[in-house]
């Protein structure tokens, strides 16, 4: 099983937010996701990364509850993935802002909040933590593609869950709002709150403390950022060699350049090593 870096390397003796066991998902007869297993530690930012159609947006409706499973199991929070009391614990933001463009930012924001039971401060601040507060009474449909982003992050925040999952929350924005939505990232994570971000950009794996790598619906492998610079690497590949293992971090640009260090799993066997890229 591929368990994430952070909670097996870093944060021993910390409960997962999500632990994923032998996840398996056919949509329109085609396998989306083969066989993963992971777990994701709390407090951290976890990068999932992969180009296109690798099943990243599958996997994270698998973890939010909209998505229904062929096998395997999806926990959140010690509970199954779904379930009603996770209902205000988890936030949700795709790749689609779920906005209307009819209304006000402020009467968004309150809309979502009533679903959850909230009152009007809590859409205030939920405004406020995304820097729309001089926008609050625009109507969503004059806004900028990065104001509708941050709209959309800010339905996802008013219940103040502890999982957030975003899915590609970058994508279609500019250099300098790419960087300014990360440090919120980052400032909610020093908050507590779990996030779970997907992207298809390599370079956004410096934001991230770990790194969930997909490719084809298999979960390649799992590593950790150290420093900006030095990778860990932690994979489990049934049956893989060093040689293998090396292979496969050499190729991926995330990895490339930094120094890896690799762990290997198969059976009982054990192997571990150090390889500068």
């Amino acid at each position: 099983m591929m368990t994430s870096s952070s909670d097996e390397l870093m944060h021993r003796g910390v409960e997962p937010v999500v632990v994923i066991e032998n996840l398996r998902v056919v949509r329109g007869k085609r396998p989306a996701i083969h066989d993963l297993s992971v777990r994701i530690a709390r407090g951290s930012i976890t990068g999932l990364l992969g180009p296109s159609g690798c099943g990243k947006t599958t996997l994270m409706r698998s973890i939010v509850g909209t998505q229904i499973i062929t096998a395997g199991s999806v926990t959140v929070l010690g509970h199954p993935a779904g379930s009603a009391p996770l209902r205000k614990r988890v936030g949700y933001m795709p790749q689609d802002a779920t906005i209307y463009d009819d209304l006000r930012i402020v009467d968004n924001v309150r809309y979502f909040g009533s679903l959850y039971g909230m009152d009007s401060g809590s859409a205030d601040e939920a405004i406020t933590t995304v820097g729309l507060d001089d926008h609050r009474t625009a109507l969503c449909g004059n806004l900028s593609g990065g104001q509708r982003t941050r709209v959309s992050l800010a339905c996802a925040l008013v219940a103040a869950p502890d999982l957030l999952v975003l899915d590609e929350p970058t994508v279609g924005l500019d250099p300098v709002l790419r960087v300014d939505l990360w440090n919120q990232f980052q400032q909610l994570a020093r908050r507590g709150t779990t996030l779970l971000v997907s992207s298809h950009v390599m370079d956004e794996a410096d934001h991230c403390g770990d790194l969930l790598l997909m490719r084809d619906g298999h979960l390649r492998y799992v590593c950790a950022l150290m420093d900006g610079t030095d990778v860990v690497g932690f994979g489990v590949m049934n049956g893989a060699s060093r040689e293998a293992v090396e292979q496969l971090l050499r190729a991926d640009p995330a990895v490339r350049g930094g120094r890896v260090v690799w762990q290997l799993l198969s059976g009982m066997a054990f192997a571990a090593g150090e390889t500068r890229l």
